[in-house]
Formats: structure tokens, C-alpha cells, sequence
């Protein structure tokens, strides 16, 4: 979304970043609503990464060119979407540019992966023209977050294609991140995804701590992203089915009283009483409501969540944070809700 703010990103050192390459072909299925999985291929070294805008304006040249040179440094080439440097009001070009660039780099041979440079705003404006038909016959990574969401969200329920919740090209790139990349992507082995252990002197956890809401553990397909978003797609065919599904979750920059209506339009649209679990990752500057006050995160987990008797816990390092996991979504997890793990069944890619 427009208010969403990201930290721009830093160098790295020459670590292998691994991200998805072109896989099999298959016909699609209108409204699949994740009923098929579709993988990609692991990419390579020297692989060709491909570069998008879907949703908001880029400020300056320096956003670009620092994301060129991550996946330069790291021994990939890179190609920019022709359209990336676009505007119109505060989007990155006209709904037909930012439609162009996804199709040119879907339909691209040379292209093994897809990376959103940021999020912003206005994904959702594109979902209609999509050709999902083309997309499912070249399947590829996309890698973003925010309002990237609503292009995941879409791909999976019209083709079924797993893609990745996670950094954009101006998140903060660490080597850490760079390693939980390799380790992903080139690798290709199952993962488990769990916050930070303890560091430094303190005797206990006091950062990044998870938080059980209903103990238990339960398998399924991981599916979520950012709440305004995927709220914003409830009624519409871009949003999967979630029957038995584990939902995650972040938010950023919003009042509490916003955060309570969306848990309440995802309750009345009948999504929490589908999943087998629920995870919370951060909800980024979220503050109280003006006037009397506001309900808080754990008042509207007892209220929305408790009540469902499955799995669930927060404060995974999901959401606009730096370092935040690289979730597969789409693909089969099991989650400990206490201990405070997603651990990834099976790989996510194709060798």
C-alpha cells in the first residue's frame, strides 16, 4: 500500500540467492481456488531475474539500481520491466503498463524468476485483465509482500502456482536474509521457519517472542499475506478457497479499530470458520483508536480467533520487518502453535 514504508535495501556479500525458474506447462482450470499445485524450478547462478512495479510509483532512480546490483552481485543477470519507471497518480504507470510488464516477464524464456521491486498500491486493479491461462503455462517465481498480495493471492486461486510471501527488491537485505534465500531456493529441502532465538545478554526472550493462542499442531496449505489486501478480495474470484487451510496474517500503519472490522469481515465471510490454523505476524505501527480508546491484538484474539478451536499463535517475523520469512505460499506446512514453528512438508520448488 502507499503508506507502507520500506527500508532500502543494503549491500551483500557474493552468497548464491536462489529464486523460482520456469517449470511445467499445464493447462489451466478457471477458478482452481488452489485445488492443483503448481511448482516451479529452483533457479541457478547466472539465471536471469526479471524486475516489476504491479503497484506503487517508485520515488527515485536509486531504488532501482540498488535492486539491480543485489541480484548482480549475487550472479544473476537482470532484466527491467520496460514500464518500471512509469507513473500515474501514485502507481507505478497505467494498469495496461504494470499488466505488460507481468505478461512480458511470465511469457520470457530467458526469465527464471519475477521480483517486485515494491509494494505500494493498486495490485488489486489488475486481476481482471491477467492472462492466467499463459501465466500457468510458464510458471515462475513471484516474490513480494504488502499489497503484492493480491498477485499471490490471485495467481494460486486461477492457476494454483505457489509463489513466495517475502522481500521486495528495496527490503533490507542482509546476509542472514541471503542465507534463509539459499537455503530455500537453491537447496531445495524442506525448511522450518521460526522466529530468532535469544541473543545478546538478556536471561530471556525479549524480541520477536511468540505468543500461543490455541495450542496444537495441524497440517495444511499455507495461505495469507497482507490483511487489508486480502480482505479487500473477499466476494471476488481472486481469493482461494481457505477450507482447511493455516491462514497467516500482518498488518502495518492501521488504528485497531480498522484491524477489529477486518477480522469481523473475515469472520462474517466465513473464512475463519474454514482453516485448520492461524498465524499472526506483526502488526507494524498499529495504535490505538482516538476517543474512548480501542480494543487490543489480544482482545481480538480471544474474541475472533480463540473461539475457532484450532492452532493459532502470533508474533511470527512476518510482515514489514526486516529479515520477515520468505513463506511459500500455497505449499503444505505443518505449524506448532506452541512452539511457534511453520515447518514446509514438502519442497516447495522442482529440481
Amino acid at each position: 500500500m502507499q503508506k507502507r514504508a520500506f527500508i532500502k535495501s543494503i549491500a551483500l556479500g557474493t552468497l548464491a540467492i536462489p529464486v523460482l525458474g520456469a517449470g511445467r506447462a499445464t493447462a489451466i482450470v478457471a477458478e482452481l481456488a488452489g485445488a492443483a499445485t503448481l511448482l516451479a524450478k529452483k533457479l541457478y547462478p547466472g539465471d536471469t531475474i526479471g524486475l516489476i512495479t504491479p503497484a506503487g510509483v517508485l520515488d527515485d532512480e536509486e531504488s532501482i539500481i540498488i535492486a539491480c546490483e543485489i541480484f548482480e552481485t549475487l550472479g544473476f543477470k537482470v532484466k527491467e520491466g520496460k514500464h518500471i519507471r512509469s507513473r500515474y497518480g501514485n502507481l507505478a504507470g497505467t494498469d495496461q503498463e504494470r499488466i505488460a510488464d507481468i505478461h512480458d516477464m511470465f511469457a520470457d524464456k530467458a526469465v527464471k524468476a519475477i521480483v517486485c521491486i515494491r509494494g505500494g498500491s493498486g495490485t488489486s486493479r489488475l486481476l481482471d485483465r491477467l492472462d492466467y491461462k499463459m501465466i500457468a503455462q510458464n510458471p515462475k517465481i513471484l516474490l513480494g509482500y504488502s499489497d503484492i498480495t493480491a498477485l499471490i493471492l490471485a495467481l494460486y486461486a486461477k492457476t494454483g502456482l505457489v509463489t513466495f510471501h517475502g522481500a521486495v527488491g528495496i527490503s533490507t537485505w542482509t546476509k542472514k536474509l541471503a542465507e534463509a534465500f539459499n537455503a530455500q531456493f537453491v537447496a531445495n529441502k524442506p525448511a522450518v521457519f521460526e522466529n530468532p532465538k535469544l541473543k545478546g545478554d538478556n536471561i530471556v526472550q525479549t524480541k520477536d517472542r511468540i505468543a500461543t493462542i490455541s495450542p496444537g499442531v495441524t497440517d495444511g496449505v499455507l495461505l495469507g499475506g497482507n490483511m487489508t489486501v486480502l480482505t479487500g478480495l473477499c466476494g471476488t474470484p481472486y481469493l482461494p478457497d481457505f477450507k482447511d487451510k493455516i491462514l497467516f496474517i500482518e498488518e502495518v500503519d492501521e488504528d485497531m479499530e480498522r484491524v477489529d472490522r477486518m477480522f469481523c469481515q473475515l469472520k462474517n465471510a466465513g473464512i475463519l470458520a474454514m482453516i485448520k490454523g492461524f498465524i499472526f505476524g506483526k502488526c507494524t505501527n498499529c495504535k490505538p483508536s482516538g476517543g474512548y480508546g480501542s480494543v487490543t491484538l489480544d482482545q481480538l484474539f480471544n474474541d475472533y480467533i480463540k473461539p475457532l478451536n484450532v492452532p493459532a499463535y502470533s508474533g511470527a517475523v512476518i510482515g514489514h520487518i526486516a529479515e520477515q520469512f520468505i513463506l511459500p505460499v500455497g505449499a503444505k506446512v505443518r505449524m506448532d502453535a506452541s512452539q511457534g514453528t511453520i515447518t514446509l512438508i514438502e519442497a516447495a520448488l522442482k529440481d
